[in-house]
């Protein structure tokens, strides 16, 4: 279940406007408007609007004691590519 925070943090990472979501979704901006401020329960066009976020790169995060959240999905990166902490490292067997 994705709340009205989180449909409104996830908008907020892509920087789109109600109208983008709108358009991106199929559901009329003002549904989204309805949804984001709490006035409409779940439905539809509220799974509508998550698979949207989805296919533009949101994950969103469960309640698991932290609360309830949303983040971006890593980039793809090239194979070559060092991955985080990689580079620069000094091993102490290389002193």
């Amino acid at each position: 279940m994705m709340t009205s925070a989180q449909l409104r943090a996830a908008r907020g990472l892509l920087n789109w406007t109600v109208r983008d979501l709108a358009e991106r979704s199929g559901v009329h901006r003002n549904t989204v408007t309805r949804i984001e401020s709490g006035a409409t329960g779940a439905g539809h066009a509220i799974e509508t609007l998550r698979h949207a976020l989805e296919a533009a790169g949101v994950e969103f995060i469960p309640e698991n004691g932290g609360g309830a959240g949303v983040r971006l999905r890593k980039a793809d990166r090239p194979s070559s590519a060092p991955s985080e902490g990689e580079a620069g490292i000094i091993e102490s067997s290389d002193m």
